[in-house]
């Protein structure tokens, strides 16, 4: 038994040896949040483009008016492609580092930045390695998400790390994130995670997912990291969470059912009698 993704459309996981049990992707369920500030900042990134761009867009609007109406609506988009690609790369490398490989100078020159804040990390916090990108299972609540990574730390009475080992350990519930910000949609994902009912290993192993301690964000930018304790209460945040859940069952399934046929519409034009006899 293994558990696949679709990667067309919202991303879905399914075990293989009953594919028709799909569950939906704790970022696609997150993604259910109301997002108003996202047309203004398309907006505004098209704008930018447009005026960085205000030599050259005459003369593209001259030549092929729709391949410049595309490349003004499509900056947005664009950004955020590139901002994926390089948060999939630096996630492999920080699995990778964090797993203990030596990754000599196989990164590119935009991942060196993040790999020597990554290794900052690892020093200061010196962090065991639990687990790292399995997927979390619920069939409780019908959702599955792969993680990034369940770390080991030691904390003071202070809760202040201490990098020798010499606190308190506590099992953590731990995400990278390379975006420009932390944003608090963070602890929804993580509450998910942390509250799944089951671990699921890439050879298909199952074992009951742990309580933990806490649950904390490394946040990786190219010219700073920090890393932040989240808050994944159960009765709130994760409850939060299964209401985006229901959400996601009323966007992609009943939403297409309440609507039913017409028992009642408008027919043809009426015909009055001094119509039918003038012809």
């Amino acid at each position: 038994m293994t558990i696949q993704t679709t990667d067309r459309g919202p991303r879905h996981y399914f075990d293989t040896t009953a594919p028709e049990v799909r569950y939906p992707g704790v970022t696609n369920i997150v993604g259910m949040l109301p997002k108003q500030f996202l047309q203004r900042w398309n907006a505004n990134m098209a704008a930018d483009y447009a005026v960085e761009n205000s030599d050259i867009l005459p003369r593209m609007v001259e030549r092929d008016p729709k391949a410049a109406r595309q490349a003004i609506a499509g900056a947005a988009y664009r950004y955020t492609k590139k901002r994926s690609g390089i948060g999939s790369e630096a996630h492999d490398l920080f699995e990778r580092l964090i797993r203990g490989e030596n990754i000599g100078r196989f990164q590119s020159q935009d991942m060196v930045p993040y790999v020597a804040h990554f290794r900052e990390f690892l020093d200061a916090v010196n962090p065991e390695l639990v687990r790292a990108e399995d997927v979390a299972w619920s069939d409780t609540h019908r959702y599955a998400g792969s993680f990034d990574a369940i770390l080991r730390i030691w904390l003071d009475e202070k809760n202040a790390i201490t990098a020798d080992r010499s606190g308190t350990p506590y099992l953590a519930m731990v995400d990278w994130k390379t975006s420009k910000s932390t944003y608090p949609d963070v602890a929804l994902q993580m509450s998910a995670y942390a509250y799944a009912d089951e671990i699921i290993s890439p050879d298909g192993t199952r074992e009951p997912m742990p309580e933990f301690d806490l649950a904390c964000v490394l946040h990786i930018t190219d010219s700073e990291w920090e890393f932040l304790p989240v808050d994944i209460d159960r009765d709130t945040v994760f409850a939060q969470f299964l209401h985006l859940r229901q959400t996601w069952e009323w966007d992609t399934k009943l939403s297409k059912k309440v609507l039913g046929s017409p028992i009642a519409q408008k027919s043809g034009a009426i015909q009055t009698g001094t119509q039918r006899r003038s012809k």
